[in-house]
């Protein structure tokens, strides 16, 4: 059974076919810069990668040339082989906790959520419409990046501002990554013989990649996570700022004498990593320069220093830990990062096995020593497939 898995993003339409059950990706893509005069378009299938220029002025046109593409490359003989779609949704606020089929109602719901987030939600829902009218015969699904968090107590979840704003405007704790926390937090199970025993299970893990995040995981269930009303909150990330004192923007206003959606667009674009070294958002590329350069050693320093902090207040929250999970492509592929966050968590019993860690670069692997305190793991994350699977679960409830 052929599953497209679909992510748009403001100005992205990313997307790969799996064949299911099995897993298997039969091609994958992206097509970027929607909305621009030099769109481009980048296919891979068949051990053969397709890059080329395109018009594409809206999301509406860049999901009428994907299905084109999947029939010009002869990816499929015609689009009726394609049986369910699943659309990446980043914010489906207190409606929705887990993946639904795509009706009208569901729909009508979806875009009362617009305004949680701005930047995607629109283009998440021209995405869902295009493919289903292009493809009604075909299972539309909606997989929630705040779904995962659901499960979060009250606590967690409210601001400390008055109660009626949380009640009337959704001013709360939402997080994100929860599509990438959830299918890597079914992986760490499996890999460690611990799904019977999921209600027991606290763990720490840490989508460390250009969006940054960290979720604390007790009795089975996110309780706590870094990101809140939206995805500039928490660590230090690539060009997000994280957390900031909200007076900040205010401050910035008066003083830069722009307006309060730029200082926004300064916290979410040139911040962060990029923001403070200067040099680039790429972490990489940051920490070659640190040794000689102070504002790329302050980055490096001050992206460990938050996100310790942060699984300092989640191990107390936590009351256990019994795991640590690094994840995204910084989580995945960097090891001296890695490396210096378990340095700083030596209070906590944490040891690396250091041959381990220099070789664990986008591979499952446990990199904690056997008599560590607290085990670590790296598992890259595949949301793609996490939604190709929550397709193909309701597409057997469907028949």
């Amino acid at each position: 059974m052929k599953i497209l898995a679909v992510n748009a993003g403001s100005s992205t339409l990313k997307w790969k076919l799996f064949n299911m059950p099995n897993s298997t990706v039969i091609a994958k893509g992206l097509i970027e810069r929607i909305g621009l005069n030099n769109a481009v378009e980048i296919t891979e299938f068949s051990g053969k990668k397709v890059t080329e220029k395109i018009e594409s002025r809206n999301h509406q046109e860049a999901v009428v040339r994907l299905l084109n593409l999947l029939v010009e490359y002869q990816i499929v003989g015609t689009l009726n082989e394609i049986r369910g779609v699943g659309h990446r949704f980043v914010n489906g606020g207190t409606i929705f906790s887990k993946s639904v089929i795509v009706n009208d109602y569901v729909l009508e719901k979806m875009e009362s959520l617009k305004v949680l987030a701005p930047l995607h939600n629109p283009a998440n829902i021209i995405a869902i419409k295009a493919f289903r009218e292009a493809l009604p015969n075909a299972l539309s699904v909606a997989v929630f990046d705040t779904g995962f968090h659901q499960t979060m107590p009250e606590e967690n979840v409210i601001y400390s501002i008055p109660y009626e704003y949380y009640k009337k405007y959704h001013v709360q704790k939402f997080g994100a990554h929860g599509t990438s926390y959830r299918y890597v937090f079914n992986r760490f199970l499996e890999l460690t013989n611990m799904a019977k025993n999921k209600a027991n299970v606290n763990t720490i893990m840490m989508h460390l990649g250009s969006g940054a995040s960290i979720c604390a995981v007790k009795n089975g269930q996110s309780i706590d996570t870094s990101m809140g009303f939206s995805p500039v909150s928490g660590i230090t990330m690539q060009t997000r700022s994280g957390d900031v004192d909200p007076s900040l923007l205010i401050y910035l206003e008066n003083q830069l004498g722009v307006s309060s959606t730029r200082v926004l667009d300064i916290l979410n674009k040139e911040s962060g990593i990029l923001g403070i070294s200067g040099i680039s958002p790429d972490m990489r590329e940051v920490f070659a320069k640190k040794d000689v350069d102070h504002r790329a050693d302050l980055a490096v320093k001050v992206f460990i220093n938050r996100i310790i902090k942060y699984i300092g207040s989640y191990a107390a929250e936590l009351g256990r830990v019994d795991s640590l999970v690094f994840t995204g492509g910084i989580g995945e592929n960097v090891p001296f990062i890695r490396r210096m966050i378990c340095e700083q968590l030596g209070i906590f019993g944490v040891k690396l096995d250091e041959k381990n860690n220099e070789k664990s670069i986008s591979k499952e692997q446990k990199i904690s020593r056997e008599d560590s305190a607290i085990s670590v793991w790296t598992i890259p994350t595949n949301e793609e497939l996490m939604i190709a699977k929550d397709v193909y679960q309701l597409q057997g409830q469907e028949l």
